[in-house]
């Protein structure tokens, strides 16, 4: 009896041993999993665009075509036509000088042409009937010759007063001032009832061509063998103009245009080269004389696979990244190709696999994830402006 009961008793507390090693077995896995719970990140979808690539510099703005109106005769400014800031066409009446002396002297040199002309048909006249005479010998041969030179000195002097009557209509012509491009007025800079002088170093106003206009920048010399590329290039290379900023770090967009012209020399203490663009700018929102920030298209990626910089790690093999397949995450080395503030172009995954973008610093091969809200996908390629 006493046997037994102490096998009940053993029993009991062997039962009770089992069952506490279950509950703590139990509670540890609990502890286990309440301690390694998974990882929230967030992840970014790799996206696969084409990219251009840019090259950008510094310029100033240039008129293709700008003229100081100066007067080529001499006189009174009579009449101003056009006010400052005037859009004007080529060949419009910009102003008038007073021409009443050069038109006296056109209708002298009318007059002296009437009296020329009537004594050279005199001299004609006299000249075939001495022609007439000699042949019978009415008339010596010195007397011919005589009249001959004299039809040639009238003739010569007719010659004379018409040359003078086209020089004095030129000279009338000028009292016109007319304008010689399509552009603005600029300021100008005397009134009317002041004489003119040729000699003035200081001309009426100026008129500006703004539409097109140019810009010039310069690049550095090792572009070279890139520029003249894009020269021989079937469609010009695309050029934009930014005013306080150049796209990427904010600024206003100006203008596109695009490449016409590098110049046939290095400047030899800068290491640079001169390049101009030229833009359609009929809304005048480049100014001559502005200096704006320039970025040339130089390449476009093609197809290639973007993704934001903080999804890249770098690690002592080089850089990778981590990419969520289920509920976990595996680490994928990449190359990288291009970098920048704004996305990296990178080879080693595919358009589409998701990868980490935050929370990499407690992440490891293996590790248990919980995918929060996705990250924005990079900018599309027609918002990219890419630094080469």
């Amino acid at each position: 009896m006493r046997i037994q009961s102490r096998s009940v008793v053993i029993c009991i507390v062997l039962f009770a041993l089992a069952g506490a090693a279950f509950w703590l077995y139990g509670r540890t896995g609990e502890e286990k999993a309440a301690h390694n719970p998974a990882i929230p990140v967030r992840v970014v979808a790799v996206k696969q665009q084409d990219v251009p690539r840019y090259v950008s510099g510094i310029g100033s703005v240039l008129s293709l075509h700008s003229v100081v109106i100066r007067p080529q005769v001499e006189g009174v400014l009579t009449r101003l036509l056009v006010k400052e800031g005037q859009w004007v066409k080529q060949g419009d009446l910009l102003a008038t000088i007073d021409d009443r002396g050069i038109r006296a002297s056109l209708e002298q040199a009318k007059a002296q042409l009437g009296q020329s002309q009537a004594q050279l048909q005199v001299a004609g006249v006299d000249l075939k009937r001495y022609k007439l005479l000699s042949t019978d010998n009415g008339v010596s041969r010195q007397t011919l010759d005589q009249q001959q030179a004299l039809f040639n000195q009238r003739q010569a002097t007719v010659l004379g007063n018409q040359a003078a009557i086209a020089a004095a209509q030129v000279q009338l012509s000028y009292t016109q001032i007319r304008s010689p491009v399509t552009g603005r007025v600029g300021i100008r800079n005397v009134d009317e009832g002041n004489f003119l002088r040729v000699a003035d170093a200081q001309g009426l106003f100026s008129v500006t061509q703004i539409d097109p206009i140019g810009v010039e920048f310069s690049l550095p010399q090792h572009m070279l063998p890139t520029l003249q590329g894009l020269l021989k290039a079937q469609s010009p290379a695309a050029v934009q103009a930014y005013l306080e900023g150049d796209g990427d770090s904010g600024g206003t967009l100006l203008g596109e245009g695009r490449l016409t012209l590098i110049d046939n020399q290095v400047a030899a203490n800068t290491g640079t080269i001169r390049v101009k663009a030229e833009f359609d700018n009929t809304d005048a929102r480049l100014w001559p004389g502005q200096l704006v920030t320039l970025k040339l298209q130089t390449a476009l990626d093609q197809k290639a696979l973007v993704v934001p910089p903080q999804v890249v790690q770098r690690g002592i093999d080089g850089h990778y990244v981590y990419r969520v397949v289920g509920d976990k995450v595996e680490s994928v080395p990449v190359k990288v190709l291009y970098q920048d503030s704004v996305l990296n172009i990178v080879a080693g995954v595919a358009s589409g696999d998701k990868l980490v973008s935050d929370g990499q610093s407690r992440l490891k091969p293996g590790a248990t994830v919980e995918v929060a809200a996705e990250a924005p996908p990079p900018q599309d390629v027609a918002e990219r402006q890419v630094q080469p």
